[in-house]
């Protein structure tokens, strides 16, 4: 169920993120940060390992801080 939660909220912060209107003065629009912040793969692995370092101050998900989990969470935050 942690799992299912984690998925859901990485993958509604990459939207907000990514293509949200609230967001949009906010984000680059010209050179390679300009690309990446319009990348839901790429804001997606960001939110995941950010997600992860929140995971000690919330009861929504438990995962150790490790360096695994970081790749691991962020890549499957990137394939949602």
């Amino acid at each position: 169920m942690e799992l299912l939660i984690f998925i859901l909220c990485a993958y509604g912060l990459t939207q907000i993120l990514v293509y949200g209107k609230i967001f949009e003065r906010f984000r680059p629009k010209r050179g390679t940060i300009g690309q990446l912040s319009r990348c839901s793969m790429c804001v997606g692995f960001h939110v995941g390992w950010f997600l992860m370092l929140l995971s000690p101050f919330t009861e929504l998900f438990n995962f150790d801080v490790t360096v695994t989990n970081f790749f691991l969470l962020g890549w499957l935050a990137s394939g949602t």
